[in-house]
């Protein structure tokens, strides 16, 4: 059992598909294959495009995996790869080396050189070569299709709680705790300052309640986005101020959740507003999460 796509996000849409072909592999007793790409095909079709990144691949395995992916396999896609007829792809890809019984993909599934083939085009070609294809319909929640595309959107626009809705969990980012300014002990407020791949989705500049993930636990969080104005700063960070947590975790590599976010980033006319404006995010954050 196979189901094809980039599954950025694995959102409630991806779910739904994999969750159907975990579901037909069980009752087949044949093991349940995921089937992705990395780079994104579109930094290799459109250099330069590459959309942010929802859930790197690392991410994207654990999420697979707590679903009941028996194997995640990540196919490099390259000019050469891109270049593949539908049919190519199909024998060299799914008959040659996965040997599919079964094939899960979505309505709107494009495969193939300049996407030429679509699920008509599978459908024909499973009939060629012994293999059933089975089609998922597009999840919509109203007016809206949940995408990667839409989770993006609203990651973007600061709207974490659609795209938690989206996901079917918040939005997250994940990086290693790196040594910034050291400006956040001297306020009261030192923060984890977050290294981060450089494709990956970063809500829109502002404060917000989360929680940081470390070894398996979710530590409650304020986290900033941004350049720090009230500091002229430039570089633009995501720094998790933890509650009530004064361990040392440089080097460490950690998840940051975002639940809600709470104020746009301000430049403050001095440190001692800025503390304030801290002071009152902190209270927010241990309301909002209790």
């Amino acid at each position: 059992m196979v189901t094809i796509g980039v599954f950025d996000g694995v959102h409630r849409g991806h779910q739904q598909m994999i969750g159907q072909a975990v579901r037909r592999a069980r009752q087949d007793d044949v093991p349940c294959v995921v089937l992705t790409f990395d780079p994104h095909p579109s930094e290799v079709v459109r250099p330069g495009s590459h959309p942010a990144v929802l859930t790197p691949l690392a991410r994207k395995a654990e999420l697979l995996e707590a679903m009941g992916v028996d194997v995640l396999c990540v196919l490099p896609f390259t000019r050469e790869f891109s270049r593949l007829s539908p049919e190519e792809f199909v024998h060299r890809v799914l008959v040659e080396h996965l040997h599919a019984a079964a094939v899960v993909v979505g309505a709107n599934f494009r495969f193939g050189h300049r996407a030429a083939g679509d699920l008509d085009t599978l459908r024909r070609l499973g009939a060629t070569f012994g293999f059933v294809t089975e089609e998922v319909r597009l999840l919509h929640d109203a007016d809206v299709t949940i995408s990667s595309t839409h989770v993006r959107s609203r990651i973007g626009a600061g709207d974490v709680v659609a795209a938690a809705e989206a996901l079917g969990r918040p939005h997250r980012v994940d990086g290693v705790v790196v040594r910034g300014d050291m400006r956040g002990r001297t306020l009261g407020y030192p923060t984890a300052n977050l290294r981060t791949d450089p494709h990956v989705a970063v809500p829109a500049d502002g404060v917000y309640a989360g929680h940081v993930i470390r070894r398996g636990a979710r530590l409650p969080a304020a986290i900033s986005v941004g350049t720090n104005p009230t500091f002229d700063g430039r570089d633009r960070r995501v720094e998790a101020y933890i509650l009530d947590f004064d361990t040392d975790i440089y080097g460490e590599s950690i998840g940051v959740e975002f639940v809600r976010r709470l104020r746009p980033m301000t430049r403050f006319d001095s440190v001692e507003e800025l503390v304030t404006a801290m002071d009152n995010d902190v209270r927010q954050v241990r309301d909002l999460l209790g």
